[in-house]
C-alpha cells in the first residue's frame, strides 16, 4: 500500500519540505533507505545519514535545518520519535485490517460474535465462545469452550485460548502462546507415582494485556490464574497455577513464575528470573535479569543475583566476588605468618 508524503504528514500534522505528491511503500533505517522508502531522524548520531540516505521521505523535527543539500523530501513534526511511533502503530492497523471468515474453518453454531471479525482458515472455535467487535483470529488458532474475548483483541496464528478462559479488551495473543493449559499439579500415591490433581480453574486476562509469542499461562487448580489490565509479558514466559500478575507491570522472556504467586503494580522484571511459589512481591519492585526469588518482596525493592540480594549490596559485594582467589591467598598468607610467629 503507497502513501504520499501529503498523506502521511496529515496523519501527524506535519509540513512538508519537498514534494507532497511523492510516494512511499515501506519503512527503513535512515542509514539503508531506499527510493520509495520512510524513515525518520531522531537522534543527532545518525545526522549525517540524512544527505546521504535514498529513503523518499524523512521525518524530522521543527527545529532540524539541513546544513547541505538534501534528496529526501521532509515532513517536520513537535518529535520524530513520537511521531514514527505513531505511524508505526497506524501502518501496523492497515497491515492487519482484515475481515470476514476465511476457508476451511470449524465454528460451532452457538458462538456469538460481534461486528468486525476476522477469523483465518484452519481456527477452531468451540461452543458458547464469546467474541467482541474488532477482534481478529488470525489462521490456526484455537478458542476453547465458554471462552470470552473482548473488543479489538488479536490472536495472531497458532495461538491457544483453552475453554473457560477470559481475554479482554485490546489484548494482543502472539503466535504459539498457550492460554489456560493445565497447571502443573500431581501427587504422590503410595507407590511412588504420580497421581493428576485436576485443573478445574481458568485464566482472566484483562484489558490492554500482550503475551508474547510462545508464552504459557497456566489455569488455576481452582480459581483464577489472573493477569491484570496493561501487563505486558515477552515470549519465552511461563506463569504458573494460581498466579497473580498486577496492572503495568512488564516481564522479560525465559522467566519463570511458580504456583500462587502474587506479583504486584509495575514491577519491572527481567530475562531469565525464576520465581519460587507462595510468595508476595510488592509494587515497584524492579528484578535484574538471571536473578532467583525465593522470599516475598516489599514494595519498591531493586533486587540481583541468585538468591537475590539488594541491588546496592550486590553490586558491593560483586567487586570482592571477583578478587576471592587474591582474598583467599592473601588471608592464608596472613595464617601463616600469625601461626610462624606463635
Amino acid at each position: 500500500m503507497n502513501f504520499t508524503a501529503e498523506q502521511i504528514a496529515g496523519i501527524l500534522e506535519g509540513d512538508i519540505v519537498g514534494n507532497p505528491e511523492i510516494e512511499v511503500s515501506k519503512l527503513s533505517k535512515i542509514e539503508e533507505g531506499t527510493e520509495g522508502s520512510l524513515t525518520f531522524l531522531a537522534n543527532p548520531k545518525y545526522k549525517s545519514f540524512i544527505y546521504s540516505t535514498k529513503a523518499s521521505i524523512t521525518i524530522v523535527n521543527k527545529t532540524f535545518e539541513p546544513e547541505y543539500e538534501i534528496n529526501t523530501t521532509l515532513i517536520k513534526v513537535d518529535d520524530a520519535y513520537k511521531s514514527f511511533s505513531k505511524l508505526l502503530e497506524y501502518y501496523n492497523k492497515v497491515k492487519l485490517n482484515k475481515h470476514g471468515i476465511e476457508q476451511p474453518t470449524h465454528i460451532s453454531d452457538s458462538v456469538s460474535m460481534g461486528d468486525d471479525i476476522y477469523v483465518g482458515a484452519f481456527s477452531y472455535i468451540g461452543d458458547n465462545v464469546t467474541i467482541g467487535n474488532g477482534v481478529k483470529i488470525f489462521p490456526g488458532s484455537y478458542i476453547g469452550d465458554n471462552v470470552t474475548i473482548g473488543e479489538n483483541t488479536i490472536v495472531f496464528a497458532g495461538a491457544k485460548i483453552y475453554s473457560e478462559c477470559v481475554v479482554g479488551n485490546h489484548c494482543v495473543i502472539n503466535s504459539g502462546a498457550i492460554i489456560g493449559a493445565d497447571g502443573f499439579g500431581f501427587t504422590p500415591n503410595e507407590k511412588g507415582e504420580y497421581n493428576k490433581v485436576p485443573q478445574t480453574g481458568n485464566v482472566i486476562v484483562e484489558d490492554f494485556v500482550d503475551v508474547g509469542a510462545a508464552t504459557t499461562i497456566d489455569r488455576a487448580t481452582l480459581g483464577s490464574t489472573v493477569i491484570r489490565k496493561g501487563v505486558k509479558l515477552d515470549n519465552q514466559i511461563q506463569i504458573a497455577h494460581n498466579v497473580e500478575i498486577g496492572k503495568n507491570t512488564v516481564i522479560a522472556a525465559q522467566t519463570g513464575i511458580a504456583g500462587s504467586t502474587k506479583i504486584g503494580e509495575n514491577c519491572q522484571i527481567g530475562g531469565q528470573v525464576g520465581i519460587v511459589g507462595h510468595i508476595t512481591i510488592g509494587n515497584n519492585v524492579k528484578i535484574q535479569a538471571q536473578s532467583g526469588i525465593g522470599r516475598n518482596v516489599k514494595d519498591n525493592e531493586v533486587l540481583q543475583g541468585s538468591p537475590a540480594l539488594n541491588y546496592g549490596d550486590y553490586n558491593k559485594s560483586y567487586v570482592y566476588f571477583k578478587n576471592l582467589p587474591k582474598i583467599v591467598r592473601d588471608i592464608n598468607e596472613i595464617e601463616k605468618k600469625l601461626n610462624g610467629n606463635n
